[in-house]
């Protein structure tokens, strides 16, 4: 099968498209852009348009052909986007305020991909979500100006269709797919009130009535929201800065499921700790969370929110389904050793486990064949370069830049739904002319003394297995309900906490005797055989022990307050009391 589809690749050496498997060689079609400053590329949401800024100009080109569409004199541009049927491409550059104060020109413009005259400019401050969101069909556009959502109609930009008016709208979402579009919103909580997500149908924005569901928390500084494709549900991850109780230097996340018909629940989590990472199944019905303290758990649940499947936990902080959703990746980037798990999840049986290590990014190939994965800086300045993977685990394409040169990013050239077939999963790895890419993991340091003995192992916790690879107990495989999962964690917390009044017991008894001087310590402690007795025999020790250190805090020059004097001068009483119980009169 000839390439279909090409990788673009930019960083120190310029920017190039690179063909895709099998043939991996530099596209002839595109001629190279030399330059040292291409700062931002793009690709139509087809794949048939590619344009890049390099400084000077932002040129558009048709990817097939490789002509030159048009060539925007835009040097500052630093972002880049289509819009989803190619009519628009927005460009973004610094909002820069001029030097006597008065408001800078609109950096965000929007340009007719067809003439190439720019529709409309607006001044965009903020970076982060710089780019006016369409729906698929550009039927409506979206873009939040001061905390309110804006709506335009048929790519005329020149009148506000709608808005949606909340006290605070800090973000929002549109919902893929065809029409009716929906939106999800989020107003961030103040004044002690919580935070909450809102989902509406367009343009029904009469007020919290005319919502289609509503979620509220307490806990978010920050939220996520993610959409499935049918547009059917929301998965919002809402983290706080900071972790109240000190557990995690991540701040503290939790997972909230909404759904268009007005249900909503929280996500059980069965470990605590961080949430890494949630990604939806294409298929919309299912969704994989990976979470918990290293090493973490990933857990496929339901739309009931239910688990499906536990894939036990290991070292990783990222899951990506593949475009048709038949296979999902476990992998572990950024701080860990870039080991994958790759998961035939019909079978749920295990395909292959390659691994990538110091990569920055992964990502499938429109195919659900390949993968990329890739070392870039700023991430990493050192070893930067690609590689080409099968899912079965067979390294194809290896690529590294000059030690001297950097890499920025390197992408999959997109294709629309239904190109690209599903095919049946493979288990065997695929034939490939470069060597198995088994990374050398450095040997953990033995003293001499140890050298030439059997290795006992010495992990800090053992990786639990994938809930079908688990030694068959008694008890059901079956995961566990979400009544069943809060009971057990219930049981687990009482359990913890039972454990931990012992322990503590344990250590006042310890303190409590050790405290006591040599020669009273030798004399048994002697009971009355009557609890009620004991008791309150404890409770007058107690109270003298008391005096007696107020007594010397007295005599050492301390103040005393009226209450603590009142007690020393019960001393005689409660000597007597004593001396009564235990005589037992």
């Amino acid at each position: 099968r000839s390439c279909l589809f090409t990788l673009p690749v930019r960083g120190s050496e310029g920017l190039y498209m690179v063909n895709g498997p099998p043939s991996f060689t530099e596209s002839a079609a595109f001629h190279r852009d030399s330059g040292k400053n291409c700062k931002a590329v793009a690709f139509s949401k087809d794949g048939s348009l590619f344009a890049w800024c390099n400084g000077e100009k932002v040129n558009i080109v048709n990817v097939t052909s490789a002509e030159l569409l048009h060539s925007f004199d835009l040097p500052k541009a630093v972002c880049l986007e289509f819009s989803p049927k190619n009519t628009v491409l927005a460009t973004w550059q610094a909002y820069t305020t001029a030097k006597d104060g008065t408001a800078g020109l609109p950096n965000l413009q929007l340009h007719d991909v067809k003439t190439g005259k720019c529709l409309k400019s607006f001044i965009q401050k903020k970076m982060q979500n710089w780019c006016p969101c369409w729906a698929d069909d550009e039927s409506i556009c979206a873009r939040n100006v001061n905390n309110e959502v804006h709506f335009f109609e048929n790519n005329n930009f020149n009148t506000i269709a709608n808005k949606l008016h909340l006290q605070k709208v800090n973000d929002f979402v549109l919902s893929p797919g065809a029409q009716p579009t929906k939106v999800a919103v989020y107003v961030p909580g103040s004044k002690g009130a919580p935070s909450f997500v809102r989902l509406y149908q367009y343009p029904n924005f009469g007020g919290p009535q005319s919502a289609l569901a509503n979620k509220s928390f307490f806990k978010a500084d920050k939220v996520t929201m993610l959409w499935n494709k049918k547009a059917t549900a929301v998965l919002v991850i809402a983290s706080t800065e900071v972790d109240k109780t000190g557990a995690s230097y991540y701040g503290e996340q939790t997972l909230h499921y909404i759904a268009t018909n007005g249900e909503s629940a929280v996500v059980q989590l069965p470990k605590n700790g961080p949430i890494y990472d949630v990604v939806w199944n294409p298929n919309s019905v299912e969704f994989c969370a990976v979470y918990g303290f290293m090493p973490a758990k990933a857990t496929v649940f339901n739309l009931k929110c239910d688990p499906v499947f536990d894939f036990g936990t290991g070292p990783r902080n990222a899951a990506y389904y593949s475009p048709h959703g038949h296979i999902l990746v476990l992998a572990g980037f950024g701080n860990l050793r870039g080991q994958m798990e790759v998961w035939d999840v019909k079978n749920y049986k295990l395909i292959s486990k390659p691994v990538a290590s110091d990569s920055t990014y992964f990502a499938w190939c429109p195919d659900g064949e390949h993968i990329v994965t890739a070392t870039c800086a700023p991430r990493l300045r050192v070893s930067n370069g690609y590689k080409i993977w099968h899912y079965t685990g067979s390294l194809l394409h290896n690529y590294e830049v000059p030690s001297n040169e950097e890499m920025w990013q390197v992408c999959w050239q997109p294709f629309l739904e239904g190109v690209f077939p599903a095919r049946a999963v493979k288990y065997q790895a695929v034939a490939s002319e470069l060597p198995s890419a088994e990374p050398k993991l450095a040997q953990a340091y033995r003293p001499p003394a140890l050298r030439n003995k059997p290795v006992a192992s010495s992990k800090l916790h053992e990786d639990e297995p994938p809930q079908n690879m688990r030694p068959q107990s008694g008890s059901s495989d079956k995961p566990l309900s979400k009544t069943a999962l809060k009971n057990q964690r219930k049981h687990e917390a009482k359990k913890a906490a039972k454990q931990e009044a012992k322990a503590d017991a344990n250590q006042e008894s310890a303190q409590s005797s050790a405290s006591q001087n040599a020669p009273r310590s030798a004399v048994p402690a002697v009971t009355s055989g009557d609890p009620e007795v004991d008791k309150k025999i404890k409770n007058l020790k107690k109270k003298l022990k008391a005096i007696e250190q107020l007594k010397e805090q007295a005599a050492a020059g301390k103040q005393l307050e009226k209450n603590q004097l009142e007690k020393i001068q019960k001393e005689t009483a409660l000597l007597q009391e004593l001396e009564d119980l235990e005589l037992g009169l």
